[in-house]
């Protein structure tokens, strides 16, 4: 598989099959991932790859979370805190897409809060990857740290896998750095699904625009 066909066939996943992932295939993956660049060669990733008994226990605990109303809080700001203009608007029409693509009304309260809750599973994924950083890094590392993420999904892609990165994974730091026993001079950076598609679930159907090069480049001759 060449790089084009890995980048345009890597999309975010929400349906997964119910198909162990050979840990010896997630290595292969993050070995290939960790010769992403980085900033004289920091290497900023810390990786935890969660399966079997201690996913369940971390994902009932952030649902549990969750639905009792605690939005949870990021260890850094992911979002901008205001939302105007064109971003705005791309939010609003990804989320329109989704639910459309699931018939989930406007007034389906509960439908849209059982669709949100499965972020916290990893949308039944068999495998979660949670990344961390030390909070010593600045942005330079953050930065560093999109290249490493973009090379796992394109290397699972070419290992005939499924991923979704997931920020909603990073919601609940706390849960996560005590369940796993990491300290408090990491931060939890987000997270992601990964295993088989379930091509046959609806939800996998739908793919979000990207806007043309005549709206994001600019040509200096």
């Amino acid at each position: 598989m060449n790089v084009e066909t890995a980048l345009l066939n890597r999309k975010s996943t929400r349906s997964f099959l119910d198909k162990d992932v050979p840990i010896e295939t997630i290595n292969s993956i993050l070995n290939q991932a960790k010769t992403a660049p980085s900033g004289v060669n920091t290497q900023p990733w810390q990786v935890a790859v969660v399966t079997g008994k201690s996913k369940r226990s971390i994902q009932k605990k952030m649902e549990d979370t969750f639905r009792s109303g605690n939005k949870g809080s990021m260890d850094y700001e992911y979002y901008p805190t205001q939302w105007d203009g064109r971003y705005k608007e791309r939010r609003k029409a990804c989320g329109l897409l989704m639910y459309s693509t699931l018939d989930i009304k406007r007034e389906d309260k509960q439908r849209q809060l059982d669709q949100w809750a499965a972020n916290y599973r990893a949308f039944d994924a068999p495998v979660m990857l949670l990344f961390f950083i030390d909070s010593v890094l600045e942005k330079g590392s953050y930065i560093d740290y999109g290249m490493f993420l973009q090379s796992i999904m394109l290397a699972a892609v070419a290992e005939g896998l499924a991923t979704c990165p997931q920020a909603a994974l990073g919601e609940y730091p706390d849960i996560v750095r005590d369940e796993l026993g990491y300290s408090d001079d990491v931060a939890l950076v987000c997270g992601m699904a990964l295993g088989y598609e379930d091509e046959s679930n609806i939800i996998n159907s739908y793919r979000t625009s990207r806007e043309s090069l005549d709206e994001i480049v600019k040509y200096f001759p």
